[in-house]
């Protein structure tokens, strides 16, 4: 009897605690679960499938086509993890407002996020964008290429592109070329950040990023940014923008951000990208120096 007055009793709160998580449940389901068994019954990976989508549906060399038709398929088919319109936004603006030379991505993933930066750069900017996966760069480069970046040079794991090509007509398998006058350049790196950051003046040329985006993994946040301190790689003034910080979250990056005097932090509040019930936010510093 006390049992059965115990269990009506919490009926109240676990349907309170289900309301709460029922948007989460639903990220759970979609997200992952359905990810995972659409993955095990086709044989072809999420982000193939994504990139099918874009070749059936985006008009190849249109930058911003490509990155809303991406958002059409995370929003209408399947979810991925990218920046998103919304945050997205604040990117770009971002890039305006500070005109960097040297822009570095930490988690390239399918280049959602590399076609949104290199495509706000300044004339001549330079984008570095770094990912552990070589699965996901392979997606990564063929979205690049898509977009109309025209190919530069293509070496080991390291694969550089010009600017896009603005006529939306020109077919991928015709010869890509690179553009007399354009507006920046990309190089995709593939390896591990915290190999990949120790190596990038010596290797890959980058002395110090003036603009760094983070959207990798969100545990390695705080670890990478003491690697480019360390290793002198931000500019004095540089932006370091790091997405999800809230969901889901990145605590130790931003309590080290707000408490070791060598930034000022702003917390942009936002949501989730494609899951506008789920809080998110984007933290913004603004490298002062080592201090």
């Amino acid at each position: 009897m006390v049992s059965a007055v115990l269990a009506l009793a919490l009926v109240p709160l676990l349907l309170t605690l289900l309301l709460r998580s029922r948007h989460l449940l639903a990220l759970l389901l979609r997200a992952v679960l359905l990810g995972w068994l659409r993955d095990r019954l086709s044989g072809v990976p999420r982000e193939q499938r994504a990139f099918q989508y874009l070749l059936a549906n985006a008009v190849p060399g249109d930058p911003r086509h490509v990155l809303s038709t991406f958002d059409r398929w995370s929003q209408r088919c399947e979810h991925l993890s990218c920046v998103g319109p919304v945050k997205g936004r604040l990117l770009e603006r971002l890039l305006c407002e500070r005109a960097p030379r040297t822009v570095l991505e930490l988690g390239t993933y399918c280049g959602y996020g590399t076609v949104l930066l290199a495509n706000a750069m300044p004339p001549g900017a330079r984008l570095y964008t770094v990912e552990p996966d070589p699965r996901h760069a392979a997606v990564a480069e063929k979205v690049i290429r898509l977009a109309g970046f025209a190919e530069d040079k293509v070496s080991g794991t390291v694969l550089s592109w010009g600017a896009p090509r603005h006529h939306a007509g020109e077919g991928l398998a015709r010869k890509p070329r690179l553009l007399p006058s354009f507006p920046g350049q990309v190089e995709l790196i593939v390896g591990p950040s915290a190999e990949v950051i120790p190596r990038l003046r010596e290797r890959h040329g980058l002395q110090r990023a003036q603009f760094v985006f983070m959207a990798h993994w969100k545990r390695c946040y705080l670890r990478d940014l003491r690697l480019l301190e360390e290793h002198g790689l931000l500019a004095e003034g540089a932006t370091v923008l790091a997405d999800n910080v809230l969901f889901p979250g990145a605590p130790r990056f931003l309590q080290y951000a707000r408490s070791c005097g060598r930034y000022r932090c702003r917390l942009h509040r936002a949501s989730l990208e494609y899951c506008p019930a789920i809080p998110d936010g984007v933290a913004e510093l603004r490298y002062l120096g080592p201090g």
